[in-house]
């Protein structure tokens, strides 16, 4: 799969070639430099771009637009801000129908898990720091029962104990639901902490440079005595295949 943009200025190729599977149930992380074409990817496998040239197929069926299957999350929230925490939660829901007593209970676990409590359920988003936004965010994807989870740098803004805290959460959701997730990233850390494989991207225009595996049990922990050889070995490769991208080699 290819994707190339038109500007005043011509033609702007931003990924190339893009030949790769995501098993069913697998977590996939997309590592590269700013401008490699991390989210462009994102979006052409969310059917929010068309593809310049190939496809992009879920289950053998070829993308054509948005799914209800498929749920993305942004750097930002995007949260409704006249709607409380739980309501924005139940959106999912609203968009095809009446919530039910059923989904309104599980909207609350779904907040619960994500470590907020009651007390937050009926606050405005203004009212709840960054950190707890994105859990909403978070539970709001979880609501829509995915089969495919789309995470576009969703803990980029955040600060790092809340990132750590928020990556806890998503492994865990993960080992609980087992939907397929793709996260695009810049972080090393999160990458390897996170993902099954973890997918680095040449600069632009973006191909797959590499597919490194994470062969490290869940759940993981970066403090972890018997994890911290194996994870440190997958940093460190990483960050070499990252640092070889910048300087061409």
């Amino acid at each position: 799969m290819s994707k190339s943009y038109d500007g005043r200025r011509g033609t702007v190729e931003a990924l190339r070639g893009i030949d790769l599977d995501v098993g069913e149930g697998e977590f996939t992380a997309v590592l590269g430099r700013s401008g490699c074409g991390k989210s462009t990817l994102l979006r052409v496998v969310a059917g929010l771009l068309p593809p310049s040239a190939g496809e992009v197929a879920i289950a053998g069926e070829a993308v054509c637009g948005p799914r209800r299957d498929v749920a993305i999350l942004f750097q930002r929230p995007a949260l409704l801000p006249w709607r409380s925490a739980l309501d924005n939660v139940l959106l999912p829901v609203v968009v095809h129908g009446r919530p039910t007593p059923e989904h309104r209970k599980e909207a609350r676990r779904l907040l619960l898990e994500a470590g907020l409590d009651a007390t937050f359920h009926t606050r405005l988003p203004h009212e709840l720091s960054g950190g707890m936004q994105q859990r909403v965010a978070l539970c709001r994807s979880l609501m829509q029962r995915p089969r495919v989870m789309l995470m576009d740098e969703p803990f980029s803004a955040l600060d790092a104990l809340t990132r750590e805290e928020l990556c806890e959460v998503l492994q865990r959701v993960h080992m609980e639901r087992g939907a397929t997730v793709v996260l695009v990233t810049h972080s090393i850390e999160e990458a390897v902490l996170l993902a099954d494989r973890v997918v680095v991207l040449s600069p632009r225009p973006g191909r797959v440079r590499t597919v490194l595996e994470v062969p490290v049990p869940r759940p993981r922990s970066l403090g972890r005595d018997t994890h911290v050889a194996a994870l440190a070995r997958c940093r460190a490769e990483l960050h070499e295949l990252l640092l070889a991208g910048r300087t061409g080699a």
